[in-house]
């Protein structure tokens, strides 16, 4: 019993810090690049270059998104948002490609701009597997 509850809660962590913690590491990427930038163009001499911070991209939740949000994103259209729509809840947008609702190409251009929010429809689904192993 007390194995069984540790185990759900641990994965309701895991699902929900999952998309924060890849949020963060992506931050601290960014912040270490426009860094090493400064570092050069700071050592340069006869030119003044200004560093440009990279724009905040707001992520599309491809569990919530609407229709209109997710044609935005580059190389989705009509077909591929109403499937992608169509097989909800995702509890990664890795679901993406191993569901077959985007081809790879299309999910390499969108993987950056995409994030998979769990839903309360994954998150009883998730508790329900836990509850069918004890």
């Amino acid at each position: 019993m007390k194995f069984g509850i540790i185990n759900t809660t641990m994965i309701t962590l895991a699902v929900f810090l999952s998309p924060s913690l890849s949020a963060a590491a992506t931050d601290k990427a960014v912040a270490r690049q426009t860094t090493a930038s400064e570092a050069t163009s700071s050592t340069a001499s006869s030119k003044s270059a200004k560093v440009v911070a990279a724009p905040k991209v707001k992520l599309i939740d491809i569990n919530s998104a609407k229709k209109k949000e997710l044609k935005t994103l580059p190389g989705i259209g009509d077909s591929q948002a109403e499937k992608i729509i169509a097989g909800r809840p995702y509890g990664s947008k890795a679901h993406l490609i191993t569901r077959n609702v985007v081809d790879r190409a299309s999910y390499d251009a969108i993987n950056k701009l995409v994030v998979a929010k769990p839903t309360r429809q994954l998150l009883d689904k998730v508790a329900a597997l836990n509850k069918k192993k004890e």
